[in-house]
């Protein structure tokens, strides 16, 4: 067994409970917690991710599913929308220098953590909003009236979430939560129990290209299995409450923190190679 992967596991707790609770950004801790923590190289550690966040997001659908949180007809339709882009991703991924890799992944870390601050912003403003009696009929009518506009976004918004998971090992749930909401007008909590179901079909697909590449390093992959299905459940029983806003705050906040020590990593291996 690998000890260091072992030491390092409790970072698969914080990334299961993200996924739990926000319906993504914990699949963005993955690699920076696999490369530095465990000590695997960052292809490898984009491998390893598909396979942590694709179990612990099937795992954690089901008590969003339970609490009648999923929208499994446009959640599916969603993800088979990202196929295309799940494949060329792992394409992609094939050929990029492992620090430039990681260089693009602190890139995306950022734009992840701007676009989860905003998500927080609108969660506050629309705390006096809709009941969610109310709001959970609305995706249903709107799925059934969506026009060739809406149709099109989200093709466009699955693609790219599919070529990110692809590329990167991620599963994408901070683009797919706010197009949900804004896109076919889900609640908070329907978005993030139907971007569970999103990102387990682009982790599949996308993990399906890399199963070929080469061996899978499963006492990496077990004991942050484990600790992120632990935090999994935790974070589905906070999905919708107060105390989300709050762990989206701090999770912001470690995520721009890794994201910086990760380009400036990646950086200066860049220039040292050059």
């Amino acid at each position: 067994m690998n000890t260091r992967a072992i030491l390092a596991s409790p970072l698969g707790f914080l990334i299961g409970l993200s996924l739990g609770a926000l319906g993504g950004g914990g699949s963005i801790l993955a690699v920076p917690a696999l490369v530095y923590g465990a000590g695997q190289s960052p292809k490898a550690a984009t491998t390893t991710s598909l396979i942590l966040v694709a179990i612990t997001s099937l795992i954690g659908i089901v008590p969003h599913l339970r609490a009648g949180r999923v929208r499994v007809l446009a959640g599916t339709l969603f993800g088979l929308a990202g196929v295309g882009g799940s494949l060329l991703g792992s394409n992609w991924n094939e050929s990029v220098d492992p620090d430039v890799l990681l260089l693009a992944f602190s890139v995306l870390m950022l734009v992840a953590a701007f676009a989860m601050c905003q998500r927080t912003c609108d969660i506050l403003r629309r705390r006096t909003g809709t009941p969610p009696a109310t709001g959970a009929a609305a995706p249903s009518r709107t799925v059934v009236r969506a026009d060739a506009r809406t149709v099109v976004t989200v093709i466009a918004a699955g693609t790219v979430v599919g070529l990110l998971t692809g590329f990167f090992g991620v599963g994408g749930g901070f683009v797919i939560v706010p197009a949900l909401v804004l896109v076919l007008g889900f609640t908070m909590p329907e978005a993030v129990g139907t971007s569970l179901l999103v990102i387990t079909i682009n982790s599949v697909v996308a993990l399906a290209t890399r199963l070929q590449a080469g061996a899978i390093e499963w006492d990496v992959v077990l004991p942050f299995t484990i600790a992120s299905l632990g935090g999994v459940i935790v974070g589905s029983r906070l999905a919708g409450s107060s105390d989300s806003g709050v762990l989206q705050r701090w999770f912001v906040g470690l995520m721009v923190a890794i994201a910086v020590y990760t380009g400036i990593r990646s950086g200066l291996a860049i220039v040292h190679s050059s």
